[in-house]
């Protein structure tokens, strides 16, 4: 039986440094981010959607890994399936032909198999520039960039390049979800991550989560 560690108490210790963690992080979206994300979003919608399919057909090679290593070999050979069809098929990912032919697209990463396995979420942690995160996700991120196909792309401008792309194509999908925030937005912020992080980890499965839906992109990194 598989052992999901999911809560919903959030531990937040280290609030203060967080909350200026998070002012910081607004600050930089506010100037930088969030005008090129509004420049992009002016781009025609077929553009867009075919580079959305680009970078999700990338992240499905670390889903399939992180399928295999939850003890779930369906799903990954699934996953692995959609990304060998949408790089051949789909054009390098642009087209994301594999949901048509009733292959279902998933998201998994290091921290949720961590979860998986048992390990504890600890601490709430507020990442300059990278947003909200828990201590087990924070240390599972050098495993999950490793097991990222961008990761092994050697050209250092293409790796950056595509980052940067994928930074601005996900913020640019956040744009229409900004109205969703009220009251105290730090808050509001930490317990949609921690419900999102459980729904994510659980498939959805017996997990509450009414904005999920809306909040899932922004949450989930």
């Amino acid at each position: 039986m598989i052992n999901y560690a999911l809560t919903d108490e959030v531990r937040d210790p280290y609030e203060d440094f967080n909350r200026k963690t998070f002012e910081l992080n607004e600050k930089l979206d506010q100037k930088i981010l969030k005008p090129i994300a509004e420049t992009y979003s002016t781009l025609p919608p077929k553009v867009k959607n075919g580079i959305t399919n680009f970078f999700n057909n990338l992240e499905d090679v670390e889903t399939s890994i992180n399928q295999l290593l939850q003890g779930k070999p369906k799903k990954s050979i699934n996953d692995f399936s959609r990304f060998i069809l949408n790089s051949t098929i789909g054009l390098a990912g642009l087209i994301d032909v594999a949901s048509k032919m009733g292959l279902d697209r998933h998201e998994e990463d290091f921290g949720q198999t961590l979860a998986v396995w048992g390990v504890g979420q600890g601490p709430y942690i507020m990442l300059p520039g990278l947003g909200p995160s828990t201590l087990r996700d924070t240390l599972s991120r050098p495993v999950s960039s490793f097991s990222s196909v961008i990761f092994h792309m050697t050209d250092t401008d293409v790796n950056i390049t595509l980052k940067t792309i994928d930074a601005i194509e996900t913020r640019e999908r956040l744009l229409d979800v900004e109205s969703l925030l009220s009251g105290d937005k730090y808050s509001f912020v930490k317990d949609a991550y921690i419900q999102s992080l459980n729904y994510e980890i659980a498939d959805g499965i017996d997990v509450k989560d009414d904005f999920i839906d809306d909040m899932e992109d922004f949450l989930i990194d």
